[in-house]
Parts: C-alpha cells; sequence; structure tokens
C-alpha cells in the first residue's frame, strides 16, 4: 500500500511561500532524490499549475534544475481540479470522487505519494487520508500568507526530526 506524504518548506510562523524563500544547494539536492524515490504526485489545480515551469527544460538551468525537472517529468501526477480542461503529460485529471480515487491510488501502489499543496492537503486531512506531514522549517517568519495546515489541524506523533542543512530541519509527524 502506498503511503501519502504532504511535505512543504516552512516558515517559522506556519506560512508557506514559495516565492518568500527557496531552497538552498543541499536541500534542493534532497529534493531531487525525494522526487527520484516518490511513487508519483497529487496536486490541485494552482500547485499544478506553478509546477508546470519544470515541464520543459530552460536553457539557463544548471545540472540540479535538468535534474529535478527530469525527476519531476518522469514521475506519475494527479492533479484535483474541476476547471482544468487539460494537463500536461505523464499526469491524470481528478475531476470527482477525490476519496475513491485517493483510497484506489494508495491501495494499488507502492511507496510514497506526495501531496503538493495546502489546499489540497486540507481536504486530503479532512478525510483522513494523509499518513505522513513532513514540515521542512526555515528560519523565516512571514507573518502572514498560506498557512501549513489551511483547515484541520490534525493531532499529530513527532516520529523523526533531522537537520537538512545548516538552517532547515525536517520534522516528521503521522497522525494520532
Amino acid at each position: 500500500m502506498a503511503k501519502l506524504v504532504f511535505g512543504m518548506n516552512q516558515s517559522l510562523d506556519g506560512y508557506v511561500d514559495h516565492l518568500a524563500f527557496g531552497p538552498s544547494p543541499t536541500l534542493f539536492r534532497h529534493f531531487i532524490e525525494e522526487a527520484r524515490g516518490q511513487a508519483g504526485s497529487v496536486y490541485g489545480r494552482q500547485m499544478y499549475e506553478i509546477m508546470r515551469y519544470w515541464d520543459d527544460d530552460h536553457p539557463e538551468w544548471g545540472a540540479a534544475e535538468r535534474a529535478f525537472g527530469a525527476a519531476w517529468r518522469n514521475q506519475p501526477k494527479w492533479v484535483v481540479s474541476r476547471s482544468l480542461k487539460s494537463i500536461g503529460p505523464n499526469a491524470r485529471l481528478i475531476e470527482d470522487d477525490l476519496e475513491g480515487t485517493i483510497r484506489e491510488l494508495k491501495a494499488g501502489g507502492d511507496g510514497e505519494i506526495e501531496v503538493a499543496g495546502p489546499t489540497l492537503a486540507q481536504s486530503l486531512t479532512e478525510l483522513g487520508l494523509i499518513d505522513e506531514y513532513r514540515i521542512y522549517l526555515h528560519p523565516v517568519v512571514l507573518g502572514r500568507g498560506t498557512p501549513y495546515f489551511a483547515g484541520p489541524r490534525p493531532r499529530l506523533r513527532l516520529m523523526a526530526h533531522d537537520r537538512i542543512d545548516e538552517d532547515v530541519i525536517r520534522l516528521t509527524y503521522v497522525p494520532v
């Protein structure tokens, strides 16, 4: 059975914002390895549209960006949206029955399936479908924005903590 994992970069005050702070080279290498090892990713519309940036190589990219782009393009993607009518390669659109589709993905797969984006994670948390939460805690205070937990605050148990680079700690939680 596959495990559904929601992991994102987060500020000290609990917000996610891909424009406010980005990964160091060490953390980016970590994310490349994560992407290579994932069984796939589930995206909401907004996060999928942001990530479509990785669909094509860009001339200004270095080796790390090319490696991440290749890993992202290589993995299966499921996109939850009622408004999108078409999606890119290696992706499947989920327009209805979110719970049933995700339960089928988990039951029929192995490995980790990433949940991308706090809005989608909120829906999946409400349904009790997320198996693990990974918070990549950055030493940044934003003061406002989109919270990591956009909805219900599940009861969690800390399973692991590790330093990813000199400034970022990964906290791994499971629902209680």
